[in-house]
């Protein structure tokens, strides 16, 4: 558990996280209308929030290898990290639709 205390351990969460929040304001802003916020909260009342944010951490995976190739480790792991986190995330989002 060394990474943890690693200060690239938490960059990769930070990065990780701010990539996925731009990858969802770009997808919105791209596909919709309507205010940012709206948006979400439309996406959210449609079960689709989940989605939305699956596709947008998609942008974390050439970070990832990028990460894996100069051997940051570290970094990569936070990368990981925040993927499982999101996974949990949209877990909850799906299961509280039901």
């Amino acid at each position: 558990m060394e990474f943890i205390k690693n200060k690239y351990f938490l960059w990769g969460i930070f990065t990780g996280l701010l990539w996925t929040i731009f990858g969802v304001i770009t997808i919105v802003i791209f596909l919709s209308d309507a205010s940012i916020e709206s948006s979400l909260i439309t996406l959210y009342q449609q079960n689709k929030l989940g989605g939305l944010i699956s596709i947008a951490s998609l942008i974390n995976l050439p970070i990832f290898f990028l990460a894996l190739r100069k051997n940051k480790m570290s970094f990569a792991t936070g990368l990981v990290t925040l993927s499982i986190a999101m996974v949990l995330v949209i877990t909850y989002l799906k299961i509280n639709a039901s």
